[in-house]
């Protein structure tokens, strides 16, 4: 049996004169982008430049549209109606596809960021405001989605393709969450324990919660974080790994 998997990323998180990870490197390694769009993270300038080595690379390029919470980095909840989550999830997306459209390229994929992607998670009204927004703009998005989650189901009420997301370097709840990040043991630290539990993830379609409980995930998308410390060192141990365990890495949809 032949696995196939993408890598991902979500990056062009740097604003104004604060820069936030490795992207140049990141990028040479990985099959997706996931670009800030300006709301949680990223400015003008930044969308421009990550869009530009995200084509330069040949990496496929995603709008990350997040709250506007730049203080918070998108990482804290908002209360918002489905209009406005529909709204700012278009507006977002329409951002990079103006970047994209400068170099010839164009949007393959978008992946809400922070809270709204968790909150987006276990809130069927929130997923499906997110999922209208997609299919309005351009039904042929993809969109990248928690792995079993209601966002998930809601894409693919809408007629979406959907790309279901693991993470290699978070861990989960019993329920199928990511573990809050307020919590010691929501991320994984080491890359060697991070490659195995993405290759038990995507061979096996299982992974063990932090109570110990077995999940049942499908992987079809792997993201690693690009505002880690070690982003560059998990991005490179994941590549290395999955090419010794025989699994193929490629953009979600090929080359559409």
């Amino acid at each position: 049996m032949i696995f196939r998997v993408d890598i991902n990323s979500d990056l062009g998180e740097s604003f104004g004169r604060y820069k936030l990870g490795q992207d140049e490197e990141v990028l040479k390694l990985i099959t997706s982008a996931n670009i800030a769009c300006g709301f949680h993270a990223g400015d003008p300038k930044v969308m421009f430049e990550t869009v530009k080595l995200a084509h330069e690379q040949g990496v496929g390029i995603g709008a990350h549209p997040g709250y506007p919470d730049l203080n918070g980095f998108g990482r804290r909840e908002m209360k918002l109606s489905a209009d406005e989550i529909y709204q700012l999830t278009v507006y977002q997306i329409g951002a990079i596809q103006g970047f994209a459209k400068l170099f010839g390229d164009r949007v393959r994929h978008v992946k809400p960021h922070g809270a709204l992607y968790n909150q987006a998670s276990t809130d069927q009204m929130i997923a499906e405001a997110i999922a209208r927004a997609i299919k309005d703009l351009d039904a042929g998005l993809i969109l990248f989605a928690l792995a079993g989650s209601e966002l998930v189901k809601a894409g693919v009420k809408a007629g979406l393709q959907v790309a279901e997301e693991v993470f290699a370097d978070r861990t989960y709840q019993a329920d199928g969450t990511l573990t809050p990040r307020s919590r010691a043991d929501a991320m994984v630290q080491d890359s060697t324990e991070a490659l195995a539990r993405v290759v038990q993830m995507v061979r096996e379609g299982t992974l063990i919660a932090t109570d110990g409980t077995k999940l049942t995930l499908k992987a079809d998308t792997i993201c690693v974080h690009g505002d880690g410390a070690k982003a560059l060192e998990f991005v490179k141990k994941l590549r290395e790994g999955l090419h010794r365990e025989g699994i193929e890495i490629t953009k979600v949809g090929g080359h559409r």
